[in-house]
């Protein structure tokens, strides 16, 4: 295991009584279990409730597809392990950050929307704009802070009206069509295969 991070509502500080804690970690396996006919699996789950570790190469080919729990596990602030490797995944960050990451979450949080008129929860919608701001905040300035604003709670709890909560997501989602920062539109593959390749032979 070279890291293992808090992610979820304990990471951007929106957590409840009710909230579990969700553990992200990733593991590099020998290099030698490749040559073998079967290899080494791509993620573990446990062993505790909530807790989900990836083999390293699995975690970068879902890091540049941008999936939104892989960077949340860079840049939690409740890291709980993190070796000399832990600390160069973690400093890779910026390979994986690119137009692209914020495309995915606008189409992930549009699946969502539509089903705001139907069955989705106060607790969905709220990430739902969670995951606008942060998009929205990384095109504007390059850096993925997962750090929420405590307003937000407003939505889970019903303070909020829903139609307005609703418009302020479709809101964000205008805004960050036309926002314009320091992001490359594609992470940089070539930077997280080198790392990779240098993890594989360090590992022999």
């Amino acid at each position: 295991m070279i890291l293992e991070a808090v992610i979820g509502s304990h990471a951007y500080g929106l957590a409840s009584a009710e909230s579990d804690v969700d553990r992200r970690g990733v593991f590099v396996a020998p290099t030698e279990a490749f040559w073998r006919l079967e290899k080494p699996p791509t993620s573990v789950e446990g062993p505790d409730p909530e807790q989900l570790s990836w083999e390293v190469e699995h975690f970068c080919r879902l890091g540049l597809k941008s999936n939104p729990t892989v960077l949340e596990t860079l840049v939690s602030p409740l890291v709980e392990i993190s070796t000399p490797l832990g600390e160069e995944l973690r400093d890779l960050l910026p390979a994986f950050l690119s137009r692209y990451a914020v495309r995915a979450f606008t189409r992930a949080t549009e699946m969502q929307l539509s089903r705001a008129g139907r069955n989705l929860k106060p607790k969905q919608l709220m990430h739902v704009v969670r995951l606008r701001l942060v998009g929205l905040n990384l095109l504007r300035t390059g850096r993925y802070d997962i750090t929420a604003d405590r307003s937000l709670l407003k939505i889970r709890d019903g303070s909020m009206a829903w139609d307005d909560a609703v418009a302020w997501a479709h809101r964000l989602g205008d805004e960050i069509t036309h926002a314009e920062g320091p992001l490359p539109e594609d992470p940089d593959r070539a930077r997280v295969e080198d790392w990779l390749v240098s993890v594989r032979r360090r590992m022999l």
